[in-house]
């Protein structure tokens, strides 16, 4: 038997035991058939998001929309507002218009028409094509480029390397059970092959693992230095009027394009805020939270204001009892937060003298 065999044999004998228990997995051994629609729906939430963030998206998206074609029917506004925190944002739009053609033609079967659909790239064709359909596809995550740069000790960098990656893996990769050896690369490299403290006795190729014979196979696989994210500047404005708050909707390109938000002062990813408000107003400053975009930080100034009456603007008045249904971004959901929490920071030193402001004081919240 050769060496690449016996890996898909005992990596899949592996997996036969060890395989995760997740809401859109057949099990190995089933008699059940995989759903293509849930397969597609999770590889899409799945791009650039880990598992535990996934699950309970899934969950309400299955149960709101069980069938294809009620996610086509559905308005996109409905599926951005059910996508609200999970982040890049334009999976969703893709999704929804992925589901209308789906809805129409059906699931394509093969990588080549599967690539042709909105918001699916190389891995996600080959990952449905191979799990739904039971193709033989080469699967490459970034779970399956730590396992194979290890097992292989592949010296070039990512992103150089990949092409070799790729080879490497399509001669290991076994023409049958194509969709549980990729499910099972990509569950060695979750629970065993990690990042950081691998659990090599634990793994099932570690007698061929040549990264492990090294003694260094965290060393594996190399990278390049990180160059440092720029840090933009910007400004959220929270404009309240009676027991509603002002929200607009983003612009149909760049970031979170498209989504419900609070009005900004037009930062980017590329370039500052302009500071200018939206309206004429006593503005509150309430502090700042940061976000980490991929290709930018920001640092994000949040003022509020309480006027009697709306002014004539561009937007949506939503009211303050309801804003968790508005399906903002976590940015300005956080944003929202900082704001609201001056007022119970007011309240509460109205209310006992005696506090003083660095008891009162809230700390921007931050999220990595």
């Amino acid at each position: 038997m050769t060496a690449s065999r016996t890996i898909a044999r005992d990596l899949l004998d592996w997996y036969d035991v060890h395989a995760r228990v997740l809401p859109w997995r057949v099990p190995p051994g089933s008699a059940e058939t995989p759903d293509p629609y849930q397969v597609w729906l999770s590889e899409i939430m799945l791009q650039q998001t880990t598992v535990a963030a996934v699950k309970p998206y899934f969950e309400k998206f299955v149960a709101r929309w069980p069938r294809v074609a009620d996610l086509a029917a559905a308005d996109e506004s409905e599926v951005m507002a059910e996508w609200a925190g999970l982040g890049y944002y334009s999976r969703a739009r893709n999704l929804h218009a992925a589901a209308r053609r789906l809805a129409d033609d059906g699931f394509p079967q093969t990588e080549t028409r599967l690539r042709a659909l909105p918001g699916i790239g190389d891995y996600t064709a080959a990952a449905i094509a191979s799990i739904a359909f039971g193709q033989r596809a080469v699967v490459v995550d970034a779970n399956v480029e730590r396992v194979v740069s290890r097992l292989f000790a592949i010296e070039a960098p990512l992103p150089s390397s990949r092409p070799d990656i790729r080879r490497h893996a399509d001669a290991i990769t076994p023409d049958e059970r194509a969709g549980d050896f990729a499910q099972a690369m990509m569950d060695l490299g979750s629970q065993i092959c990690t990042s950081k403290a691998p659990k090599c006795l634990l793994c099932p190729l570690r007698q061929d693992c040549v990264g492990h014979g090294t003694g260094e196979p965290e060393t594996y696989p190399r990278k390049l230095p990180k160059k440092a994210k720029p840090v933009r500047q910007g400004t959220a404005y929270f404009v309240e009027a009676g027991n509603e708050v002002l929200l607009v909707t983003r612009p149909g390109t760049g970031l979170l394009a498209g989504m419900r938000a609070l009005p900004d002062d037009g930062w980017t990813a590329r370039s500052d805020g302009s500071g200018r408000a939206p309206i004429e107003a006593d503005w509150t400053d309430c502090g700042t939270v940061t976000h980490a975009f991929t290709h930018a930080k920001l640092e994000l100034r949040v003022r509020k204001a309480h006027l009697p009456r709306k002014p004539a603007i561009d937007g949506k008045w939503w009211p303050l009892d309801r804003l968790n249904d508005a399906g903002l971004p976590t940015l300005f959901v956080r944003a929202a937060e900082r704001a609201r929490s001056e007022d119970a920071a007011a309240q509460a030193e109205t209310h006992d003298g005696d506090q003083t402001d660095d008891q009162t004081e809230i700390a921007p919240t931050v999220r990595p």
